[in-house]
């Protein structure tokens, strides 16, 4: 009887898994984070050039595992700017000749760059020896099961912007992310709620635009974010797109 059960339960758990898409035994939030890195191109982050447009400024980003180089360029009435952001630091053409520039405009510039990277390679940058996550819940969205992973950040190895607070819905299916919510403290502070639009893949990454919600003033539950947004009580502010999206694989960085 006993040898029975084991049995029923086992093919009970198959069919789930196999065809309701359930959560496996002992998930937690390491593990969900990593199938979702994997989920959306996994090993390639690290070994790629992806390039983009975002909001009239053209985007290189170059990877070599741990290695980085970040390009912006961009021109106006007058000029043409290239940035060019590495681990060892940042540094600005202007008109194709190096600009010296104060340790306050570096770090400005470098904390732009990073922003849009990070947002435009998520979920890859949820591994980073500085975050901290941690599985709150799951919830359902327009008929779809998602985990909630809170994440936070150390001090040291955080950034200038450790005190930000982040909620990531990841479907409990397939491992997209599909939505995310978060708290700034930088300029004034607020709360903002993306939603995943135009998914797609390159190259064997996938990316995402996303739909930029405010909440309510005063409001400051992250996780409470997707209650409002299911309510259409959110306020949409604007659309993040990345157009001309490239992607190439390489092992090295030019």
């Amino acid at each position: 009887m006993y040898l029975i059960m084991i049995r029923k339960y086992f093919y009970m758990s198959l069919v789930c898994t196999l065809f309701f898409g359930c959560s496996t035994v002992g998930e937690d939030a390491q593990s969900i984070v990593d199938k979702s890195i994997k989920t959306h191109g996994g090993d390639l982050y690290e070994n790629s050039i992806v390039e983009f447009d975002f909001r009239g400024r053209h985007y290189v980003v170059e990877r070599n595992n741990g290695a980085f180089k970040y390009h912006r360029m961009f021109v106006d009435s007058l000029s043409s700017y290239h940035d060019i952001l590495t681990n060892n630091g940042l540094q600005r053409l202007l008109n194709n000749k190096e600009v010296n520039l104060t340790e306050e405009w570096k770090r400005r510039y470098s904390n732009s760059i990073n922003s849009v990277v990070y947002f435009a390679l998520l979920p890859f940058g949820l591994n980073d020896e500085s975050v901290n996550k941690n599985l709150i819940g799951d919830e359902e969205i327009k008929g779809k099961r998602y985990y909630k992973i809170k994440v936070t950040f150390n001090q040291e190895g955080g950034g200038e912007d450790f005190e930000d607070v982040f909620v990531y819905w990841i479907n409990k299916n397939d491992y997209r992310m599909d939505y995310f919510a978060y708290y700034f403290v930088s300029d004034g502070g607020g709360i903002r709620f993306r939603e995943s639009v135009n998914s797609r893949e390159k190259s064997g990454l996938i990316f995402s635009d996303y739909i930029n919600y405010k909440g309510p003033d005063g409001f400051n539950d992250v996780a409470g974010l997707a209650e409002l947004f299911k309510s259409n009580e959110l306020e949409k502010l604007s659309e993040i797109r990345l157009e001309n999206l490239e992607v190439k694989q390489s092992n090295v960085l030019r």
